[in-house]
């Protein structure tokens, strides 16, 4: 599972133009059932995605998202091992 952390290098101006197109991105990995969670960090200077996948097919993903396009925002990706989970995703987890 990995937390994949956006930090914005440009105002929220540039940002607002590209959010739509954005939450596109993000709405066919959730089809796909590659992502869990998603959002804006607060204060609003990045946002935060869940991801179930792996690190490699992370760093493709985010080469299609328009803040990455645009050089909107930078991407952390930390991978992480839940061994403690709500009843809800154990069984996204245990796929």
């Amino acid at each position: 599972m990995l937390i994949i952390e956006l930090t914005y290098q440009k105002p929220l101006s540039e940002i607002e133009k590209y959010l739509v197109a954005h939450r596109e991105w993000l709405d066919q990995y959730y089809e796909k059932g590659l992502l869990i969670a998603s959002g804006p960090k607060h204060p609003r200077d990045g946002g935060i995605i869940i991801a179930l996948t792996d690190k490699e097919t992370a760093a493709k993903l985010i080469q299609e998202d328009p803040f990455y396009k645009q050089g909107l925002a930078h991407y952390k990706i930390t991978e992480f091992e839940p061994v403690k989970y709500c009843k809800e995703l154990a069984q996204k987890i245990l796929e």
